[in-house]
């Protein structure tokens, strides 16, 4: 076999079970291997579709995404999705097709390892058939077991080089729990029994760790109140200290309970702008702890007083441990009457509100508020980026942490159609809810028909306000023409239609019968929905996004 067919095989060797991409010339004959042994290919529309997909199905599945793209404009296609992935350290391998080192004239030819590397992934190459099974050894272990987007080039005449037979590859090794020191665990014991009224935010590292239980355990015997990064939304579910989500999408009762902390600690979470609102929910006097297993995520976004390296998952068990050994126990910020009012206040959906829905435009909150109460518990809620974004994200419920799917580490409108196709294939036992705006709807609307040749029953949800509204309500009150980000009315409703989905559109709360009448059907295609919403006001949350512009 040739160097090409040895590393499709090879991989479907190691365990991938879905590939995506769009195939070329260059990347044929692995795609061919692949399938040949065993993986499933999924061809998208758009290579930066492909991406995307198979950054979504890495986080739903827990498995290494596979994409597949041609040498050239295959990659800066994708690159889009690849930094999407990178910023979010999603375990991904891209199969580069790569020009020979001879076809220096190849119009094709771009430095592809400068490209990968400036947007934050790692690049890496087959560079002969010698070292072909070290090389793709070496990329598999850097995206499996430290969780990085891995750009693995393949020259095309390397692709050709003959093997005498296939590529032997180790398994990739368990990832190493780093435990944090007996010093940092007695430290943050220390921090945890002096507060009063402590706090965990937890993110997607903690996610990631299965630390959900373990920080459960602690925060009740330390009196801590439970929060998340909207990355691991879902985690504490259950909870009835649970405050849902940090930073701008918070509720009111859970920005002031979190902005009154005297210990806020941060386990597998970043701690950006966006998780403490640009700092204001960190209080003058509170400390401020983190715990990450990357030493260098430590600080990283802002100072903080204690800093612990280790596994989240480890470090809550070993806290817990310390502050058990020390007959430690105290009620803190768990407050008799606190439950009572989380129960009642706790999700943005709790909040009463002034509909502002008209003949003609439906509330977005309404309509979040409504399809909450149809659809089924078990679902899976991926969100494009935009101003629309913040309803969809916390008005639909998840039935846990792996049930938001959020591709914001760019922050890029367009991903989320073919972030939600991903997840779908990832999870196929739960209703898959694509939440998109006008504006990234038709960016990636050419996924509409990978959608629909998979037979994927998602519902599409398109709140269209006819703009890109983020930019129309930072700009509009300053007084600037806004032509340039306001556009006619569009029918995606025929849209959809026109590509194979059932397609409806929604002016009012009547119009979502179409919602019930879908569900009771057989899914067997998906539901677009044109929900014409009203764009009066900007997202709550969006006056507080663009501080960091």
């Amino acid at each position: 076999m040739n160097v090409a067919e040895a590393v499709g095989a090879a991989l479907a060797g190691l365990g991938v079970r879905r590939v995506f991409g769009v195939v070329g010339s260059g990347n044929f004959h692995v795609v061919n291997a692949l399938v040949a042994g065993g993986a499933e290919f999924t061809a998208a529309r758009h290579e930066a579709g492909a991406a995307v997909m198979a950054d979504a199905y890495a986080r739903v599945s827990g498995e290494v995404g596979v994409v597949s793209v041609h040498q050239g404009p295959g990659l800066t296609n994708a690159l889009t999705g690849i930094t999407e992935a990178a910023k979010s350290r999603t375990p991904l391998l891209v199969l580069a097709a790569e020009t020979g080192a001879a076809a220096v004239r190849s119009n094709f030819r771009i430095d592809q390892a400068a490209l990968a590397a400036g947007v934050g992934a790692v690049p890496e190459r087959i560079h002969s058939a010698g070292s072909a099974a070290a090389d793709l050894a070496r990329a598999w272990r850097m995206a499996a077991e430290q969780r990085r987007t891995v750009v693995l080039n393949l020259p095309l005449d390397v692709q050709a080089a003959e093997l005498p037979g296939p590529l032997a590859l180790p398994a990739a090794a368990r990832a190493t729990v780093p435990a944090p020191t007996a010093e940092a665990v007695a430290a943050l014991a220390d921090a945890l029994a002096a507060a009063r009224r402590p706090v965990f935010v937890a993110g997607r590292g903690a996610q990631l760790s299965g630390a959900g239980p373990g920080l459960r355990r602690l925060a009740e015997r330390g009196g801590a109140l439970l929060a998340t990064s909207v990355m691991a939304r879902g985690l504490f579910l259950g909870d009835p200290y649970d405050l849902d989500v940090s930073g701008g999408f918070a509720t009111p009762l859970a920005a002031e309970l979190i902005s009154g902390a005297d210990l806020l600690v941060g386990w597998g979470c970043g701690l950006t702008m966006w998780t403490l609102r640009h700092g204001r929910l960190v209080g003058q006097d509170t400390v401020v702890a983190q715990v990450d297993a990357d030493p260098a995520a430590l600080g990283a976004h802002r100072p903080v007083d204690l800093a612990v390296t280790g596994d989240a998952a480890a470090t809550a068990e070993a806290v817990a441990a310390e502050l058990e050994r020390r007959g430690h126990r105290t009620t803190g910020y768990r407050l008799p009457d606190l439950a009572d009012r989380l129960h009642r206040e706790g999700r943005w959906r709790d909040i009463p509100y002034k509909d502002a829905s008209t003949d003609e435009h439906i509330d977005p909150r309404t309509l979040s508020v409504l399809l909450d109460d149809l659809l089924p518990d078990e679902r899976q809620v991926a969100v494009d980026s935009g101003n629309f974004m913040g309803y969809p994200a916390v008005y639909l419920a998840v039935p846990d942490a792996g049930g938001l799917v959020f591709t914001q580490g760019f922050q890029s409108i367009g991903l989320g159609l073919a972030s939600a196709i991903g997840t779908a294939l990832a999870r196929p036992d739960r209703l898959t809810v694509a939440a998109l705006g006008d504006g990234g709807a038709l960016m990636g609307v050419a996924e509409l028909e990978t959608a629909v040749r998979l037979g994927l029953g998602m519902l599409i949800v398109v709140y269209d306000d006819a703009a890109y509204g983020a930019e129309v309500h930072h700009f509009g009150p300053g007084g600037h023409p806004l032509a340039t980000v306001r556009f006619p009315d569009t029918d995606l409703a025929a849209i959809g239609r026109g590509f194979g989905c059932a397609g409806a559109t929604v002016r009012r709360a009547e119009d979502l019968r179409v919602v019930r009448d879908w569900l009771a059907g057989p899914r067997e295609r998906p539901l677009l929905l044109d929900a014409k919403v009203t764009a009066d006001e900007p997202a709550w949350w969006l006056e507080e996004a663009f501080r960091g512009h």
